[in-house]
């Protein structure tokens, strides 16, 4: 069954999707709760990673630490489905 799954997920093309699906549920995961609670979008736009936030300061704080956040995104994701982060 699981094989099958596979093959339709290949064949219909939607891995991809999948993943990006994978990677924005991981944010409150990753992050943790404070941030979650001062999010307020999450999407994907052409390998982008785009976050509005509710608070100036923790935007300026992700920032800084953007390539990390990147990294551990796209690890948990389990593929490379995001380039950048852009936080507004």
């Amino acid at each position: 069954m699981k094989e099958a799954m596979g093959e339709m997920i290949r064949t219909l093309q939607l891995e991809g999707k999948m993943n990006q699906v994978k990677l924005i549920n991981a944010w409150p995961k990753i992050m943790g709760n404070t941030v979650n609670l001062r999010t307020k979008e999450v999407m994907i736009i052409d390998r982008k990673l785009v976050v509005t936030l509710l608070s100036a300061s923790l935007r300026q704080e992700l920032f800084l630490e953007r390539t990390r956040i990147l990294r551990m995104l796209n690890e948990e994701a389990g593929a490379s489905v995001i380039d950048e982060i852009i936080f507004r």
